[in-house]
Formats: structure tokens, C-alpha cells, sequence
């Protein structure tokens, strides 16, 4: 019976010890939107506008440190911020109790407007669409069918809490921002008084990836915005949504690059190789071959919608030791290490080059030139004449407003 039995059914019984500490590198490379904000903007969008490249790191152990918990991560020459960088423990912080209620509302005013929503690229809306949530009819049935959204296997990593001993940055005592050519190539050690050490290296696929690069912004005779970007060498699949105001200002558009119905929203995070695979072959996911999409035109009520891409990344796994090769020999793992990649960026769905306002100024790892001059439009606001880009950013933040109500 046994010899009948297919060959991978014995490799499935070897019996597997979690790893005694997993720690996790989160990379991001941020390409923002390049240009001057007016003020007030920054309040509605995530720091990716900003951009630059940032890291996360997370040590999770299952053994307690028999004093104060130290660890730290010796990191590569080429990320030029010192030798090592501090992991450090969160500090618990007692709950204070809540000051006593005045009263209770006796209702709860329903907030007005829709939600639209539309997915797919195209000159044109597809038929169908959109499908539409009212916040003054809310209902679970309505919300399933309007918010659809695949669920998608991710795995969960190290957290204060959810390990016996945890150590991050950045933190506390060091919060320094990772340098524009910043690379994390080369020797990682990681070691602390509550962690066995942990080694090893990245190359250059696991590396920082390339910033996102869009081409000016091209608005069709049917009003689709043609959106074009660089093709990124390591990138393994595309995404990208949209949101904005509809014609009612009540309204709120939310738009996604899907082939097929999908809010969108979980996925502009770090998705792991397999699960971008599938989507891609689920039509969700654009395949890294892609280098353009065209944003239906009669979405949106003015050039003001705010477009948000994200390419994925390749993702390096270590665990050590290896899988033993004889299935009856227990696979005790010492240590598991994930270093997972993302680049993201923002733009403006206006016809013109968002980059207009670009100012480019000396990195901390680059020396200006000897006898040249600084840039005195470093410091300038973006133009601000009829169709500038302070204009374009201005509507934005408008839009932004009458969404979120602020």
C-alpha cells in the first residue's frame, strides 16, 4: 500500500519546527510625484508622494531576552548609514482611561453621496458600469456587490505582540532617512541578546527597485487619460487605481486598472511573487510587460483625480537551515528571513508633464560640481499660470476636500 502511494505524499509527513526568529526587510522605492506640494495637500495623501526610498525592519523572536532586549542589523557599506542600525524594543505604554461622555447621540446622521466605482483600461467605460454604493443606503448585501475585492494570501509577519520578544526600526532612538542611492547589496547580520545570528545576502534582483517613471500625461479626444511609464527591470507586475470626484460633488470615483470588477485598494501593498501570478493570470494584475494604460474619459468630474501605482517586486526567502533532504529527519529552522520589494507612485490625471516642477537638487551621496552655481528655482513653488502644475495640485487638493469632507 505504501509503494502505491504517490512520491510526494512522504516528503508531505517531514515534520517541521517554526523558526526560532523570523525577521522581515520591507523596501520600498517611492517615486512621489516630483513637484512642489501647495500647502494642505500632504494631510490627504500617504508619504509615498513625498518620495525617496524606505525600509521596515521587524525581528520576531519566540526566546526572551534575560535582560533589557538589544539587537541590532551590521548592514552594507552601500546603504552609507553607518555600520549597523538599532532594532529596539517598543516600550508598552499604559491605556489612559477615557474622559466620561457628555451624552450620547440619540442618532447618527448617514453620511450623503455614492461611491462609483469602475475598473479596466480603456478609451472608454465598459458596459455595466459602474457599480455604484450609497453611503445613505448601506446594506451588506449592497456593499458585497459594489466592493468587491479578492482575497489574497498574505503571510504574517514579525509584530510587537505577536512575538515573545520584538525589536524594529525605524524607532526611538534612530529614525535616520535612507539615502537617495542607498543599496542594501551585500552582508546582512543580524544579532541581539534574544535572537540566534542571522545571516544573509542580497543581490542585486533583491535590491531597491527602480523608481516609477511616468511620461507626460496625453488626454484623448474622448477625454481618456493616456498614462505611459518606464518599464521597471525587476518589477514582476503592475496596478494602479484612481480616485476622484464624480459629477455630483456627493459623489466619490474610485477606479482600478482591472480587467475585472475590483476596488483595488488592498492591493497597493506588498503582495507576495505567487499571489501577483495569479492575479495576473486572473486579469487583475498587469504583466510586467505592460507600459501603458488608458483611463476612461466621463469618470471623472475635473482634471483633479489623483492616480496611484504600484510595481511589485521579486521577493528573497532564507531559511536556515535548509529543507534536510531525507523526509524522517526533523527540519528544526533556526532562523527565516524575508527581504520583500515594492516601488509606488503618484500623479495627478491632468494632461501635461507632472514633472514640470521637478527641482533637482544634490543628493546626500552626490558633491556639487565645483564652480557651479545652485539652483535658485530649487526653492520656487511650482508655476502657477493658466494650466501650471500649482493649479493642477490646487484642484487636487480641492477634490481631496469635498471627498473627505475637510
Amino acid at each position: 500500500m505504501l509503494l502505491a502511494l504517490p512520491a510526494g505524499v512522504s516528503a508531505q509527513t517531514q515534520q517541521v519546527k517554526p523558526p526560532v526568529a523570523v525577521y522581515w526587510m520591507s523596501v520600498e522605492t517611492a517615486g512621489g510625484m516630483g513637484v512642489a506640494l501647495p500647502p494642505g495637500l500632504g494631510v490627504f495623501l500617504p508619504s509615498a508622494i513625498q518620495g525617496g526610498k524606505r525600509m521596515k525592519l521587524d525581528l520576531g523572536s519566540s526566546q526572551s531576552a534575560s535582560e533589557e532586549p538589544r539587537a541590532a542589523h551590521a548592514i552594507p557599506a552601500g546603504l552609507a548609514m553607518g555600520e549597523s542600525l538599532p532594532l529596539v524594543t517598543p516600550q508598552v505604554q499604559r491605556a489612559q482611561p477615557s474622559a466620561p461622555s457628555e451624552g450620547t447621540p440619540q442618532s447618527i446622521e448617514r453620511p450623503k453621496g455614492r461611491m462609483l466605482i469602475y475598473w479596466g483600461c480603456g478609451e472608454t467605460v465598459r458596459q455595466g458600469q459602474p457599480a455604484v454604493f450609497d453611503f445613505g443606503n448601506m446594506n451588506p448585501q449592497d456593499a458585497a456587490k459594489a466592493l468587491r475585492a479578492r482575497n489574497v494570501a498574505r503571510p504574517t509577519g514579525p509584530a510587537f505582540g505577536r512575538n515573545r520578544t520584538y525589536g524594529d526600526w525605524p524607532n526611538r532612538e534612530n529614525s535616520t532617512a535612507v539615502p537617495g542611492q542607498a543599496s542594501i547589496r551585500g552582508d546582512h547580520v543580524i544579532s541581539g541578546n534574544y535572537s540566534p545570528e542571522i545571516r544573509f545576502s542580497v543581490d542585486e534582483r533583491y535590491d531597491f527597485m527602480a523608481p516609477v517613471s511616468f511620461e507626460p500625461i496625453r488626454k484623448t479626444p474622448g477625454g481618456a487619460f493616456q498614462v505611459k511609464w518606464q518599464s521597471i527591470p525587476t518589477a514582476i507586475g503592475y496596478f494602479a487605481t484612481a480616485i476622484g470626484q464624480g459629477e455630483n460633488q456627493n459623489d466619490v470615483v474610485m477606479w482600478s486598472s482591472s480587467d475585472v470588477q475590483e476596488m483595488g485598494q488592498q492591493l497597493m501593498d506588498y503582495l507576495p511573487p505567487a499571489e501577483v501570478q495569479r492575479l495576473i493570470r486572473e486579469k487583475v494584475v498587469m504583466n510586467p510587460q505592460t507600459t501603458e494604460c488608458m483611463v476612461p474619459g466621463g469618470m471623472f468630474r475635473s482634471e483633479g483625480a489623483m492616480f496611484n501605482f504600484v510595481a511589485y517586486g521579486d521577493e528573497l526567502n532564507v531559511v536556515h537551515p535548509p529543507r534536510p533532504k531525507d523526509p524522517k529527519q526533523v527540519w528544526e529552522q533556526i532562523y527565516a528571513v524575508k527581504v520583500r520589494l515594492k516601488s509606488t507612485a503618484m500623479t495627478m490625471l491632468a494632461e501635461g508633464d507632472m514633472s514640470a516642477g521637478r527641482t533637482r537638487t544634490p543628493s546626500r551621496t552626490e558633491a556639487p560640481v565645483p564652480g557651479q552655481q545652485p539652483d535658485d528655482r530649487a526653492a520656487a513653488p511650482p508655476a502657477r499660470g493658466p494650466g501650471g502644475t500649482g493649479d493642477l495640485l490646487q484642484e487636487g487638493v480641492n477634490v481631496l476636500r469635498g471627498i473627505f469632507g475637510r
